[in-house]
């Protein structure tokens, strides 16, 4: 049954999309500017391809870094504009800053000015027909779930998250002892009997199987199924899908073979990786020191104003292979916060200081970890060490916890720039998704990835 394919982009074809087509619209907006007007700041030949180069990187880090490529957020025209300024206001304010790369500063300001629009109104006019065209109904990917009644809203709330243009439009329960029918809003169940019909009249691009157990599913359904795929029909494994498009590890949904979804990444056990981690750490490490010293006095002076006791704080955390060490903060909670106990700290906690929480929003708290990075209990990047109690509590209720201390923990991480609180068990879980995911796939970009989403995550005040 081959049907025409509707044209649909994929996460990260969309993100390509969107960097490339940002460079061209630019490049080509400063080609027309400097060919109509007064403008000689930014020319095209041989001898300065260097400088249209350079922007391209400035253009594509500061996009990263102001969000310019968060697919939820490219959706949503305020959201754009915003972030459009953001990105070009910066870009061309380090463009100007770094002549030895760049041109050298013009001497007619009104030159400026025509640079900074002219990037300003490209991006805008390409992000604009971006929301027009690929944001829009006929460039969403449908696709039909074929599953046990118990996972589908999970299913369907994890994907509509991750992308807006994958469009669930129904469901077949696999189960032959369970007449249960899906009990969600918005997703229509569907007989298994009219899986072809399906296809064709709400002209589905994809099928996705999500059984936790494969036996469950019948015969008729997995006899269509091997005729769907000897057809070239797309059919994809849940897990696989969840990965790919929330670059999380689906834990909950992995079964007794358990080793298929754990082929972790190389490079834990790459010599040349692990040098240049540690080389990195410890520089890191020296220059935060360095750092650390001069703005120290202000933070003391905040302390003694808004926290009212001492400086430092020392709490003890899991570490690589489950040892325990002691990790060092600077204290944004009153004293004796936790006199009956451990408790999970919470957004608007009220134990913490009205300059403990500027601590944590602006992430200083964490600054003199550095300290556990240098004597190597810590990474840069890495899980978030977690406390005794609370390691053994989860370990109990959530499948593949401690495999989080494989590696080392870090000072930022995945989880941390992707999931802002874990101030329960489901958020420990979410976190963990993500945490198996950096594990799973870590390497020199994913790392770097983590560093600019940090950066981003500082400049928007979003710690907690």
């Amino acid at each position: 049954m081959p049907q025409k394919k509707g044209i649909h982009f994929n996460i990260s074809e969309r993100k390509i999309l969107l960097r490339i087509f940002d460079i061209i619209f630019v490049l080509g907006s400063l080609y027309f500017v400097s060919n109509t007007f007064k403008f000689d700041y930014f020319t095209f030949s041989q001898e300065n391809w260097t400088w249209a180069l350079v922007l391209a990187i400035y253009l594509s880090v500061f996009g990263t870094v102001f969000e310019l490529y968060d697919l939820q957020k490219s959706s949503k025209l305020e959201k754009v504009v915003a972030n459009v300024i953001l990105t070009c206001s910066v870009t061309v304010l380090v463009y100007l800053l770094t002549p030895f790369f760049t041109p050298f500063l013009p001497t007619n300001r009104l030159q400026i000015l025509y640079f900074y629009f002219a990037i300003v109104l490209a991006l805008l006019l390409w992000r604009i027909a971006y929301l027009t065209f690929i944001v829009s109904p006929r460039f969403f990917k449908k696709v039909l779930i074929i599953g046990e009644t118990s996972n589908i809203e999970a299913i369907v709330e994890a994907f509509k998250d991750a992308d807006p243009n994958y469009v669930i439009s129904g469901f077949i329960n696999c189960e032959s002892n369970s007449p249960e029918s899906v009990k969600f809003k918005g997703v229509k169940e569907y007989d298994p009997s009219e899986i072809h019909h399906i296809i064709k009249r709400e002209h589905i691009s994809e099928i996705v199987v999500a059984s936790y157990n494969s036996e469950t599913i019948t015969a008729s359904i997995y006899n269509d199924l091997i005729s769907l795929l000897e057809m070239g029909f797309p059919i994809k494994e849940y897990t696989q899908v969840y990965e790919d498009m929330t670059y999380r590890v689906p834990v909950q949904f992995v079964g007794k073979d358990f080793y298929k979804y754990f082929p972790f990444s190389r490079s834990n056990q790459n010599k040349l990786y692990l040098f240049y981690r540690r080389v990195f750490d410890v520089v890191f490490s020296i220059l935060c020191i360095i750092i650390g010293v001069c703005i120290v006095p202000f933070i003391l002076f905040g302390n003694a104003l808004g926290n009212k006791g001492p400086l430092f704080y020392r709490q003890d955390r899991v570490g690589k292979n489950g040892l325990v060490f002691n990790i060092l903060k600077f204290r944004t909670m009153i004293d004796n916060a936790e006199q009956n106990g451990a408790v999970w700290a919470k957004k608007n906690d009220s134990r913490v200081t009205k300059f403990g929480k500027f601590l944590r929003r602006s992430r200083l708290d964490e600054l003199p970890q550095v300290v556990n990075i240098l004597k190597g209990e810590m990474s840069l990047i890495g899980p978030r060490p977690e406390r005794p109690f609370f390691v053994r509590e989860l370990s109990q209720i959530i499948p593949f916890y401690e495999t989080r201390h494989i590696i080392k923990p870090g000072l930022t991480g995945w989880a941390q720039v992707n999931e802002r609180y874990g101030s329960s068990v489901d958020a420990s879980l979410v976190k963990l998704q993500y945490d198996l995911y950096y594990i799973k796939h870590r390497s020199f970009f994913l790392d770097a990835n983590v560093i600019v989403k940090t950066l981003s995550t500082i400049l928007f005040y979003r710690g907690q």
